[in-house]
């Protein structure tokens, strides 16, 4: 008999303790495993298997006020590759089986061949496509991931996909389409690769565009990526971005854009910008902007003509600022229409130098023949009627010193260029003809939207408000108005324009049959920027029509029209859009003839 034999019971000990060992180690392995490393072991698991997917929520579009689309989103498409795998053999693909057509064969399509496939539905040929793949794998033996196709559309996704290649994987890349191309484009802007914002209304008006992006979590096998069925987790729930709902007229901004480009080309100018404006309301029906952009492709241009420089571009405005002059002298009783001086063609308070464009003798004019002549002179004896501050406080409340209540992505507020009076006699003087001071585009028209009504201004109006995916408006911006002039002293202004409009050297360029209207001129020097001026000129043209029941402002600027010098640039522009947008909208003709006013005494 053997020696275990004879003492099983130590031979039973020995395979207890045995085994409790090995269960102790089990035990604390799966302690060590599941309880002190489980968080640790847990993530790497999910790094390897789990895979984070954004769901994409969808950017608001941007409407005209008719709902005319001018910026939608639309999902493009990222193709990628891993370079590992293509590498790791031939793609199997079943076909139907030449001896038995009812069924199937696993057969090996050799790596050209796919590439091939590829390349014809991605624009690129097999060989890119193998040297995409080698030199990723050049750089890092095991790369698992090269792009071979960026923002491809849904035809194309389409086909990739059928495909069916293991390795290749599509993702998707919310973009930007706008519709109408270059129809006010220099207003919406555009975004960049990412669909951040950049410019225009997806900048200013991104929190209302905006959209929240979710994110979804599922599993994928790790020999195909291939996501394993059930394992989708929706972890943040995407949210759509609002509707931006314009004041434009996609159709009247169209038109506008068209004149104005024909009249830069036609003169040789550098820019041109033409806004039109309900008088009533201040809400903007037509902005443009020339050169326009396409948001499309808006590295086309060049970068200073993508923003919109009726909000962005501040400038001297001349002559068309001898209305606000006057109708601040009118509104302080210092004047009327028929108010006299003797104006000179120099005049010299004060220690300062002010001439008129025009050689002439001393002449008797009426302050409403001052302004059909557009004589810096007679402006400034009337302007000096009326203390610096005072005169300050009319510009401040036409809304002149600051941005407009638009709040446009890089807008600027212009510079009266005073600080407890203006600097000196030279410039005090001429800013009451328009110089020396800078506003923009958008802000001439209001000064004219509020003469036309009444003497109160309105808001500037360009966004009517935010619809968000629940159809609720919101951020819908105020309509209070404020009285600048008292309603009589608008009324004189609006009178002395109509006189402009029918005795001023421009009368046979921008008639209008059937309508009384009431416009202003204006050429000025465009500052340099370093205290002087450039050779050419900023010429204007702004005016509001019916004048007898004012219901629409238009205001013209274009800088430089070499082959015509002077407002007469401007004027048929302004003639061809007010004419077009009196038609557009069915406005009744005037009834009764303009007043007649006196220009000389």
């Amino acid at each position: 008999m053997n020696r275990l034999s004879r003492h099983p019971m130590r031979r039973v000990l020995t395979a207890g303790v045995a085994l409790l060992l090995l269960v102790g180690w089990f035990v604390v392995r799966l302690v060590d495993i599941q309880v002190v490393r489980a968080a640790e072991l847990n993530e790497a698991a999910q790094d390897v298997r789990s895979q984070e997917q954004i769901i994409y929520g969808e950017r608001g579009s941007i409407l005209d006020a008719n709902g005319t689309v001018l910026a939608e989103s639309v999902m493009r498409y990222d193709i990628a590759l891993s370079p590992k795998q293509a590498m790791a053999g031939a793609v199997s693909r079943s076909q139907p089986d030449p001896a038995d057509p009812s069924k199937t064969v696993d057969v090996e399509v050799p790596l050209g061949q796919v590439l091939d496939e590829l390349g014809a539905v991605i624009g690129r040929t097999g060989a890119d496509l193998r040297s995409v793949i080698d030199s990723a794998l050049e750089e890092d033996p095991g790369s698992d991931f090269a792009y071979v196709a960026k923002g491809v559309d849904t035809a194309t996704y389409e086909e990739v996909k059928a495909l069916k290649i293991p390795w290749v994987v599509p993702y998707e890349n919310p973009s930007r389409r706008y519709p109408n191309g270059a129809v006010a484009g220099n207003l919406l802007g555009f975004v960049g690769d990412e669909d951040d914002p950049l410019a225009g209304l997806e900048l200013s008006e991104d929190r209302c565009l905006a959209a929240q992006n979710g994110e979804l979590r599922s599993l994928r096998s790790l020999t195909d990526w291939v996501t394993i069925p059930g394992s989708e987790r929706v972890v943040t729930e995407a949210h759509d971005g609002g509707d931006l709902q314009l004041t434009i007229d996609a159709d009247l901004q169209y038109f506008v854009q068209r004149v104005a480009a024909e009249q830069v080309a036609a003169t040789q100018a550098d820019w041109a910008t033409v806004t039109v404006m309900e008088a009533r309301t201040g809400r903007l029906l037509a902005v443009a902007d020339v050169p326009t952009v396409d948001p499309n492709a808006p590295t086309a241009v060049d970068s200073d003509d993508r923003g919109s420089r009726a909000f962005t571009a501040p400038f001297e405005p001349g002559s068309t600022f001898k209305s606000l002059t006057s109708a601040s002298v009118i509104d302080a009783g210092e004047a009327t229409p028929n108010s006299r001086v003797t104006a000179p063609y120099r005049y010299e308070p004060d220690g300062a130098d002010i001439t008129d464009s025009f050689g002439h003798d001393p002449e008797r004019w009426t302050m409403t023949g001052m302004l059909i002549v557009s004589s810096n002179t007679g402006m400034s004896m009337f302007g000096e009627r009326v203390s610096d501050a005072e005169r300050y406080e009319y510009m401040r409340a036409f809304g002149l010193g600051e941005p407009t209540e638009v709040g446009f992505a890089s807008e600027a507020g212009g510079d009266l260029n005073y600080d407890d009076g203006w600097p000196d006699s030279q410039t005090r003087y001429a800013t009451m003809f328009g110089q020396g001071l800078s506003t923009t585009a958008v802000q001439m028209a209001s000064v004219y939207q509020t003469i036309a009504n009444g003497g109160v201004r309105k808001p500037v109006t360009l966004v009517e408000g935010c619809r968000l995916p629940d159809g609720t408006l919101v951020d819908v911006p105020s309509t209070d108005g404020r009285r600048v002039l008292s309603e009589e002293a608008a009324g004189q202004t609006s009178q002395m324009l109509e006189r402009v409009y029918q005795d001023a050297w421009l009368s046979d360029r921008w008639e209008i049959p059937g309508y009384r209207v009431a416009a202003k001129t204006g050429t000025a020097q465009v500052s340099d920027g370093v205290g002087g001026y450039l050779s050419g000129y900023l010429v204007s043209v702004a005016g509001f029509a019916p004048a007898d029941d004012p219901e629409f402002v238009v205001s013209v600027s274009i800088k430089n029209p070499v082959k015509m010098n002077s407002s007469a640039a401007a004027a048929p522009v302004f003639q061809q859009v007010m004419s077009q947008v009196l038609k557009k909208y069915r406005t009744v003709p005037s009834g009764a003839p303009a007043p007649e006013l006196p220009a000389n005494w």
